[in-house]
Formats: C-alpha cells, sequence, structure tokens
C-alpha cells in the first residue's frame, strides 16, 4: 500500500479518523508517529499528505493536505468475463496498471454461471480495485460495467461507450509489429477474449468496427498472463 486513499464521506472538515486495515498499516508498516507525514489522496480526487494527529491501538487522526492531481487513466479495457478466482485476482492489477473503463462482456466461450460470481457486484469488486488504486499510488476508480449480451453490446453500446478510442483486438496469432498512432483525447480500448479466444463471429464483429489486431504470438494463455502481458506491451509500445 503506497498511498492511504480515504472517501469524502469519512472526512470531516481536513481530519479523518481511521479504525481499520489503514490504520494497521500505518501503525505497524509505516511504524507512524504523531507529527509523522503518510502520503494520502481522496478517492477520486486529489492526493498528497496528511499529518498523523493521534494514534493509538484503536484509531489513527490525520490532518489531510490534498493539492496535487493523480494519474490518469491510460486504457480501456473490454475483457471477456474469466473465471471467478481469475476475475478476483485480476481486477487489483487492472486498477494499478491504470485502467479506466472496464467492461466484462459475454462471449461464446464464457461460461453462463460466471455472472452470478459475487465479483461482479459492486460491493466485493469495489474494494479490490480500491487495493490496486492504493499500490500504484492513484486515486481514480475504475468504472465497471457488466454487459451479459454480446451482440447487442457490440451493435448498439459500444460507440456510445468508446466514441474516440484506438480499438485493439486481442486474439492468439501472429504477433507483428505493430506501429499505432494515439489521436489527441484518444485512449486505447484493449479487447480481450476468452481464453481460447474470440470465436470467427465474434472476430468478424470486432473488426468490422475498427478493431485492429494484437497479439503476443499464437500461444493461447490464461486470462490473467495475457490482460497483464498485452497491457505491458500496449504501454511500451503507445
Amino acid at each position: 500500500m503506497n498511498r492511504i486513499l480515504i472517501t469524502s464521506d469519512e472526512l470531516q472538515d481536513t481530519t479523518v479518523t481511521l479504525t481499520d486495515f489503514r490504520a494497521d498499516h500505518i501503525r505497524t508498516v509505516l511504524k507512524a508517529r504523531v507529527g509523522d507525514e503518510v502520503k494520502t489522496g481522496m478517492l477520486n480526487g486529489l492526493i498528497g499528505s496528511s499529518s498523523v494527529e493521534g494514534i493509538d491501538e484503536h484509531r489513527v487522526v490525520l490532518r489531510t493536505h490534498h493539492t496535487d492531481q493523480p494519474l490518469e487513466p491510460c486504457f480501456d479495457l473490454l475483457l471477456a468475463v474469466p473465471r471467478p478466482k481469475v476475475l478476483k485476482r485480476l481486477l487489483p492489477q487492472l486498477a494499478a496498471l491504470g485502467v479506466g473503463k472496464l467492461v466484462l462482456l459475454n462471449a461464446y466461450k464464457v461460461e453462463k454461471c460466471y455472472f452470478s460470481s459475487q465479483w461482479l457486484e459492486p460491493a466485493h469488486y469495489t474494494p479490490l480495485l480500491i487495493e490496486g488504486l492504493m499500490q500504484a499510488g492513484t486515486t481514480r476508480l475504475p468504472e465497471v460495467v457488466i454487459k451479459p449480451r454480446f451482440k447487442p453490446f457490440m451493435e448498439d453500446e459500444l460507440d456510445v461507450f468508446f466514441p474516440n478510442a484506438l480499438r485493439l483486438l486481442a486474439h492468439p496469432g501472429e504477433a507483428k509489429g505493430h506501429q499505432w498512432t494515439l489521436a489527441e483525447g484518444q485512449r486505447p480500448l484493449l479487447a480481450v477474449g476468452p481464453e481460447g479466444g474470440w470465436t470467427d463471429y465474434e472476430l468478424d464483429q470486432f473488426l468490422g468496427r475498427g478493431f485492429q489486431p494484437f497479439s503476443l504470438g499464437a500461444r493461447s494463455l490464461r486470462t490473467d498472463t495475457a490482460t497483464i502481458a498485452l497491457i505491458a506491451v500496449l504501454q511500451e509500445r503507445l
């Protein structure tokens, strides 16, 4: 945890009292004392530092000083819903890497039962995203959208959600030297399919809507491995 995040409803003027895992982190990991400064930020707001005004075994009292802008999201992701335990592992990493909007989409190879997972519920996925933000030291909470119907999303909503994106389609195949250029105001949108890849129909839907092929090679990778690797390569190339 590289930055303690605070929500607006916790703040009283410029003071916040922490009694949860964040207080434990300040006491046991940072080993802070009264008068020390710790890195903090407001969820979806500014970042800065806070001075420790009080600390004991039950609580930590901070006075906040937030004046700086956080890192902005640097990509969006359209992800075929993976197995629940994989999604749980992946969510903090996506937030840490800078996802802005995350669309969790159905696909032919996605099991229907995945959509009943608790990790698709805001009460369960939001803490995982915040965990990733605190690791990365930033504050912008990703927007998560659940879309259980592939065709209606592609036909009616894709252009609404992403009207001005550099659209990239991940699928196992020949890795090529891609040459992409971001226009002003654009953000990359990466589409990552199920393990084993998209079907021919799904590929046609993406390619017909301006997605450019993006591949790491012919190997079929696990969703979490492929997604993190693709994001890393994308950020390096752009």
